[in-house]
């Protein structure tokens, strides 16, 4: 038996584990440790090069500590990573600048110009991005503008992935075409920096990683690196991954048949489309798995972080007393009318600047019906998004739910059915990302012809109930109508394109 190491960069956390030859974890050898990440009320979200470094290489230690006599039969590292990152480094690859996310949302003035300067809708289907906080081409123009001398004193940008590996190997390292088409920079078609983008911003295209397909692996690791991890030593990095990408590949939902769903600290909803190259839906993105496949769908900065900042704000009382709280409220009984911005809003309507927004409240509503509300509000966006994608996705089709706020809660759960009116299945594998991860070296490594050699087991699925479906489609009518009037429909993705009357 053969294994590859998986290291896992998330928004949440930075993890680790050993996996076979089947894409199964090994027992014993998962390990993890806090994101570096933080937030700001300033709209910045950003974290310290040298402790996400620090982090990465303490996690490959205790992986490899765990894996004890198994470490001598590693074949490969695999690396998935949030996306997109960016920092600038010197000559010498050293931090000039703090890991910029996607989730800082500081350049606003900046897209504002950008959508003034460009044809928008041509960005869009060249990049399969629109112009937004969460790319690449505003936070350029944002820190050229912010910080010129900061900006022009770096001589490479890099994400977290290529910071990882250009220290371990002592060498620029490619960039996956998987993790760049995540910046908004890529022109999706011809698998190269946007031409048009970079003359706009200016940016000199040499800053910029060389891009290659994940597989291009690099080896040989750096005496110092060769020396701490001497099973490693020769073994090939596969470049990161966009960790969405490898979440859809861990769920099964490697074609049209299956549609992954993650509810984690943030949202997405996505689907892999071999050999395609679709036009982009308005709501939507398009990103890239390896150079073959495409990645559909829409990513919402709400999630579970909707329900952790409630639960504290709200001072609600443990979770096994909301869950059964919540069972025991009528669906949309609370009079409540929720935009659950509370980190800005990605897919569908893209609008920069957009807001929490709670309507309706009264001297008579309860922080637990404030809770619900929200949480209907969240599978609302999800609902939007999944109309979109409809016509990309086979005449049958499954939904294979993940992420921790969804395993953690069979309400949210039920209501996620409901309001997508599909049945969903939950995934009972604890870690679909890594594993999504380790197929993906497997491939590379020619082990695997496909991505779903080893079919993933699932329970049987929670089905929607006809008459809550029915409230709910009426709900997200109204939650519609408040998106118009609150934040507008002159956002890239706006809405109106994905509302029900349309």
């Amino acid at each position: 038996m053969s294994f590859v190491v998986v290291l896992d960069v998330g928004s949440s956390s930075v993890k680790g584990a050993l996996y076979d030859e089947r894409a199964r974890l090994v027992p014993g050898t998962l390990v993890r440790e806090a994101s570096p990440v933080h937030h700001r009320p300033d709209g910045a979200t950003e974290g310290v090069p040298a402790d996400l470094v620090r982090r990465a290489e303490r996690i490959l230690d205790r992986v490899l500590a765990a894996a004890g006599p198994r470490a001598s039969r590693v074949r490969a590292v695999g690396l998935d990573v949030l996306a997109i990152t960016l920092c600038g480094v010197d000559d010498g690859g050293r931090p000039l600048t703090p890991l910029y996310t996607y989730a800082d949302d500081r350049a606003q003035e900046d897209v504002t110009a950008l959508r003034r300067a460009l044809d928008a809708p041509a960005v869009y289907q060249r990049t399969g991005c629109p112009l937004h906080t969460a790319y690449l081409p505003a936070r350029f123009r944002w820190l050229r503008r912010t910080q010129p001398r900061l900006f022009s004193s770096v001589r490479r940008w890099l994400d977290a992935g290529t910071l990882l590996h250009r220290r371990w190997f002592g060498r620029d390292v490619p960039m996956s075409y998987s993790v760049a088409s995540w910046s908004g920079l890529l022109d999706r078609r011809r698998l190269r920096w946007d031409q048009g983008l970079l003359a706009v911003l200016p940016l000199d295209e040499g800053t910029l990683p060389r891009l290659a397909d994940y597989v291009a692996a690099p080896r040989g690791l750096s005496p110092r690196f060769a020396r701490r991890w001497p099973a490693l030593a020769e073994a090939p990095f596969f470049l990161g991954v966009g960790d969405g990408a490898a979440a859809n590949v861990g769920s099964g939902g490697v074609d049209p048949r299956r549609l992954a769903l993650t509810v984690g600290t943030t949202g997405a909803l996505r689907v892999v489309l071999p050999g395609a190259d679709p036009d982009v839906p308005p709501g939507l993105w398009a990103y890239r798995v390896g150079a073959r496949e495409t990645l559909l769908g829409g990513a919402f900065s709400e999630g579970g972080s909707v329900y952790a900042w409630e639960r504290d704000t709200l001072r609600l009382p443990p979770p096994a007393r909301i869950e059964a709280g919540l069972r025991r409220l009528l669906p949309d009984g609370h009079g409540l009318t929720v935009l659950p911005f509370v980190a800005g809003e990605r897919s569908p309507g893209f609008a920069p600047g957009a807001r929490a927004c709670i309507a309706g409240l009264t001297s008579a509503t309860t922080p637990l019906q404030i809770l619900q509300a929200s949480l209907e509000a969240v599978c609302y966006r999800f609902a939007l998004v999944a109309r979109l994608l409809r016509p990309h996705l086979a005449a049958r089709y499954d939904i294979v739910a993940s992420g921790g706020a969804l395993a953690q809660s069979p309400y949210w759960v039920q209501l996620m059915a409901d309001v997508l009116e599909h049945p969903v299945l939950v995934s009972r594998e604890p870690e679909l990302t890594s594993r999504g991860t380790a197929i993906l070296a497997w491939r590379g490594l020619g082990e695997w012809a496909a991505l779903d050699e080893v079919t993933l087991k699932l329970p049987r699925a929670c089905v929607p109930q006809p008459r809550r479906s029915e409230v709910y489609r009426a709900a997200i009518e109204r939650q519609q109508r408040l998106y118009e009037r609150v934040i507008g429909g002159s956002a890239p993705g706006s809405t109106k394109a994905a509302s029900p009357s349309a």
